[in-house]
């Protein structure tokens, strides 16, 4: 049976963003920390080791595979910072557009720093993400 990997911990936050070595890295997490935090109104829990996540969704994929995920986070990795939003939005493309100096994956956008984004962008890319999660997911909050 699979076990999912990256489940929400007690593992503190700011412990967390304390141990990031690049010291701007670590000033960008506490922007993205409030940046999240205030867009979402839900608090910041560490999801496996290095992910901090906002909120949470309950997934059952049509395989019958089903476990819990944040339904936005970040993580600032040691080569650029991840950003999480939902996978399948197809809206998130029209926004990616505007937002500034980033890569991006199926899940995740990557990049370098947050003065290399549009903040109001990065706040609408969390609203659309959590709003398209919750549309996907309805009996979660």
């Amino acid at each position: 049976m699979y076990e999912q990997k990256t489940k929400e911990t007690d593992q503190s936050v700011i412990e967390f963003i304390e141990q990031v070595d690049s010291p701007k890295k670590k000033q960008d997490a506490y922007r993205l920390l409030d940046l999240f935090r205030d867009t979402t109104g839900f608090e910041a829990k560490m999801w496996g080791p290095s992910i901090i996540g906002f909120g949470s969704y309950h997934y059952v994929y049509d395989t019958g595979h089903e476990g819990d995920a944040p339904l936005v986070g970040f993580s600032p990795r040691k080569a650029k910072i991840s950003l999480y939003f939902a996978t399948g939005d197809p809206n998130r493309d029209q926004l990616l557009e505007q937002f500034g100096k980033h890569t991006a994956g199926k899940a995740c956008v990557y990049i370098n720093k947050v003065d290399d984004i549009d903040e109001e962008i990065l706040q609408k890319l969390i609203r659309q993400s959590v709003e398209f999660l919750h549309d996907l997911y309805p009996d979660d909050k």
